[in-house]
């Protein structure tokens, strides 16, 4: 169905982005996989076609969009192309939001001019390995000494976390408090600081390109000039981005699954058993049928969400409501595709084999599906 939401000018910049990741990604990919990470190179590329300055204000040299429109058509497009930009959505869509909300005039003279530019990129380190969706149960901590926060602690699961120059940590920052949410504070340490250290780029099923850290902070000490926003104000801060990277993780769910049903419609097309093409059995047409009704449900689901997002009308309950629906979609979605794959499905050079593996993470990062329907049920006021 037509989407509404779009203007030529979407249209001209979805073209210059599809050339891009068809050019420059796609080729790359099985290489990237094998490294574990994308090449630091690759952000500055982003750069130059304006990707990465997308929401930085014009004066600083990005484009200063507020919309969110230019960026879900990046993870669309990289979606579309079943390709990785390892963390750089997640600096753009889940990491810049807080910098954009919340840092000062002198933290933007110092990093925004390098956002554009493509030579800074960010991520963000809460999940503990005993914390996981408990960020209350945060145990790294931050404790002031004159000028400067000490930092300890150690963080996992970081997305972007070997290639980031500045990692935005969530530390804990005062035990005097009566609820438990309070007293964190957001740290942001820049890569070289003394006492800071990457672990292993972490071997996960799927994402091979994306790379994903172990972080370790032993006394690192974090200028007070680099803590972003109100000290203990951290839960609230992350709680109100939440929406939009429930929203990001959906559009790269639905994306992702239509690259599986035109990626099965393809292969069904040319694939012959029993003398007949596999695209003549009525089972396949029931199947891809079935596929191409959900996706057009959970493509309407993340319209709405979108012209909501833009509004700054949706909340925590709807974009749950959207990852929720769309990472279940996502996964009957491409498991039913692999399957009209048969033995070829299974094999990691066909494209179906990596989707595959790299949706199966869509249910668990950015709040588990149990989560998701945690947060929709308590604005049922059940």
């Amino acid at each position: 169905m037509h989407r509404a939401l779009f203007t030529q000018d979407h249209d001209a910049f979805r073209d210059s982005v599809h050339q891009f990741i068809g050019k420059e990604v796609v080729p790359n990919i099985p290489d990237w996989e094998t490294a574990g990470q994308v090449p630091r190179e690759l952000f500055t590329k982003t750069a130059e076609i304006g990707i990465n300055g997308l929401q930085v204000p014009e004066e600083y040299g990005g484009s200063g969009l507020d919309s969110f429109l230019f960026n879900a058509i990046v993870i669309e497009e990289t979606g579309y192309a079943a390709a990785n930009l390892g963390g750089l959505q997640v600096h753009l869509s889940t990491v810049l939001p807080y910098f954009f909300e919340y840092a000062n005039d002198e933290q933007k003279s110092r990093w925004f001019p390098g956002f554009a530019d493509g030579t800074l990129v960010s991520s963000i380190a809460m999940t503990e390995p005993g914390t996981g969706s408990d960020l209350a149960g945060m145990a790294t901590t931050a404790v002031r000494d004159g000028d400067d926060w000490v930092l300890n602690g150690a963080k996992t699961f970081i997305t972007g976390g070997i290639n980031a120059d500045l990692i935005v940590v969530v530390a804990r920052t005062s035990r005097e408090v009566q609820d438990r949410r309070d007293g964190l504070s957001l740290l942001v340490v820049e890569d070289g600081m003394e006492g800071f250290s990457r672990g292993r780029n972490l071997d996960k099923l799927g994402l091979k390109a994306q790379d994903t850290a172990e972080l370790s902070f032993a006394d690192v000490r974090v200028p007070a000039r680099n803590l972003l926003g109100g000290e203990g104000r951290a839960f609230s801060m992350l709680t109100n981005n939440l929406p939009q990277e429930r929203l990001t993780i959906a559009i790269g769910a639905q994306a992702t699954a239509t690259a599986a049903l035109n990626l099965a419609i393809d292969y069904v097309r040319d694939r012959k058993v029993f003398g007949r093409r596999v695209a003549d059995f009525q089972n396949t047409k029931f199947v891809l049928a079935e596929c191409a009704a959900e996706l057009e449900a959970s493509q309407s689901l993340v319209d709405r969400a979108l012209l909501n997002l833009d509004a700054g009308t949706l909340n925590p309950a709807d974009a749950a409501k959207a990852k929720l629906f769309c990472t279940e979609i996502q996964s009957r979605v491409i498991d039913r595709c692999l399957q009209l794959h048969g033995g070829y499905g299974y094999m990691r050079e066909y494209a179906i084999a990596r989707l595959y593996a790299d949706a199966r993470v869509s249910r668990s990062f950015g709040g588990t599906s149990e989560v998701m329907k945690s947060v929709i049920s308590k604005s049922l006021e059940l």
